[in-house]
């Protein structure tokens, strides 16, 4: 199961969060905002359907995330969780840890905004556009 978005970059990544990484509709974000990656998305959570909803609520589940820029690659491993709700209208939120709360997409994240790829960092710091794919199996 393949769900897929955009969202671009802005001035303030900074990419230096040590246990998730964000996107979010949202527009803007203050230079505090460490964690988010992309704003401006077309999709969220929301949007998901209910056949993906549930495969995300099952802890066996795998979710990949790729993320591309212009410039740039990543992709991160983590898990679905029972208590993940998808109910956040803006933000989806990518954890190391195992906390979950309606902004959660996936648990025990193999990277943070810390450690994504530098060139992908760059071209989001620059507002370049970025294809983000969400891979359930």
């Amino acid at each position: 199961m393949i769900f897929k978005l955009k969202c671009k970059g802005h001035e303030n990544v900074s990419s230096l969060h040590k246990s998730t990484f964000e996107v979010t509709k949202d527009a803007e974000i203050g230079p505090a905002a460490d964690c988010i990656i992309g704003t401006g998305a077309d999709n969220s959570m929301l949007d998901f359907s209910d056949e993906f909803k549930s495969k995300l609520a099952d802890s066996n589940t795998k979710v990949t995330v790729i993320l591309n820029t212009e410039n740039g690659h990543d992709e991160i491993t983590g898990f679905g969780h029972e208590d993940l709700t998808l109910t956040h209208p803006t933000d989806i939120v990518c954890r190391k840890s195992d906390y979950t709360c309606s902004r959660t997409l996936m648990i025990k994240a193999d990277k943070a905004a810390k450690d994504l790829d530098s060139n992908l960092i760059e071209d989001l710091k620059n507002e370049k556009i970025m294809e983000v794919t969400i891979k359930l199996s």
